[in-house]
């Protein structure tokens, strides 16, 4: 695995030469690195890490050619995207895809995030040949994740693809078993990546409105103040659970998508890692917070959600200046009624598996519990 090569192999496949700004080098270098070095992939994790690469490379060529061949989607504007901020579990998932619902919002879709050219186009947005492939990829997710992996191929996903063309996304982490990539990642500036973020929704709405974003992944708050500086008029919803009720959920589902890539096992290290991933996203969630100020989030309570799934969105629409029309609420009032929590099954994950106990955890997040008024769960 050489970057050089995948480089190659995407100018190959593609035909193209241009990947734009050189920025991405440095991160594809650190990547590869440590997938070479520490990541003990077994074969079939080579074969995804590569195809996984290279996929990446020759989406960025394309997304280049688009703008070579039609310089005015570098006028397309994107104001005030909404980003759906919370630990993993917390109902990010279910309250994205709500969001989704309302007409007047544009969200990034999983078929056009893992495939974004050519760029939709309204007239054959639902019918395009690309959903059907994301289709039978969204099978194989649902078949090993059934209680975590509820999405159809039109639905939202998380935005890591359009950092991970950048290759700095902590997604990679969570696939490949690479910790100095993760701690490197920590360290670096993200703005470069939230650029090529916006510069591939600008592609992606070109033609295909409306340009009104709301977007998720948990990972954003970790790099606040360099998505702010690409999105100062961003708005935020955050959501807020017990991390004790979901670290054991986040580390199982860590550990099955590393047992893909590599047969080494190591369950108390994944416990390590994830605890102080997401402590420190937390710490400088609150920190970015205490820098902008309040007006521009709003918070959810997992519980509020369970509760009143569209009326906390009313309430979130409310706070952050938005309309919420009646079409939104009956999409979103339809959406909900057939999807309830656990129709699926339930499951538990114990956080004594990955060498975790709910005080500790706690005790990390003493100043979230404070801020927010957190109530404790019952942990697994």
């Amino acid at each position: 695995m050489d970057p050089a090569a995948l480089i190659e192999t995407a100018i190959r496949e593609t035909g193209l030469i241009d990947f734009g700004d050189a920025s991405y080098r440095s991160g594809l270098d650190a990547l590869v690195r440590c997938l070479t070095e520490e990541a003990a992939l077994n074969d079939t994790g080579r074969l995804v890490a590569q195809g996984h690469l290279h996929r990446l490379l020759a989406n960025r060529l394309r997304i280049e050619d688009w703008y070579q061949r039609h310089p005015e989607i570098a006028d397309e504007v994107t104001p005030s995207p909404i980003f759906v901020l919370g630990l993993p579990r917390t109902g990010t998932t279910a309250l994205s895809t709500r969001l989704a619902r309302d007409p007047h919002t544009r969200s990034l879709r999983y078929w056009e995030s893992s495939a974004p050219t050519p760029p939709p186009e309204s007239a054959t947005e639902h019918s395009d040949p690309r959903i059907a492939a994301a289709t039978a990829e969204q099978e194989q997710m649902h078949a090993v994740f059934p209680e975590m992996y509820d999405a159809a191929p039109t639905d939202p996903t998380e935005c890591q693809d359009l950092l991970g063309m950048e290759f700095r996304a902590q997604h990679f982490a969570g696939q490949y078993r690479v910790p100095a990539y993760g701690a490197w990642l920590l360290e670096q500036d993200l703005t470069g990546a939230y650029r090529y973020h916006q510069r591939t929704l600008r592609l992606l709405q070109w033609r295909c409105p409306p340009n009104r974003w709301h977007l998720k992944t948990p990972v954003h708050m970790l790099s606040l103040q360099a998505l702010d500086r690409v999105y100062p008029d961003a708005r935020f919803v955050m959501t807020h659970r017990d991390p004790a009720s979901v670290l054991g959920s986040v580390c199982a589902l860590i550990q099955v998508t590393l047992a893909m890539a590599s047969d080494r096992r190591d369950p108390e290290r994944i416990g390590r890692e994830q605890l102080e991933l997401w402590s420190l996203a937390i710490d400088r969630a609150m920190a970015f917070r205490d820098d902008i100020g309040e007006t521009r989030f709003a918070d959810v309570s997992f519980a509020e959600q369970l509760a009143d799934p569209v009326g906390v969105i009313e309430r979130v629409y409310d706070s952050l200046g938005l309309v919420f029309s009646d079409r939104a609420r009956a999409r979103m009032t339809a959406w909900a009624k057939t999807h309830t929590r656990g129709r699926h099954g339930s499951y538990s994950y114990r956080l004594a598996d990955f060498g975790l106990e709910a005080g500790a955890v706690r005790e990390r997040f003493a100043s979230y519990f404070q801020r927010f008024d957190i109530e404790p769960e019952e942990a697994a």
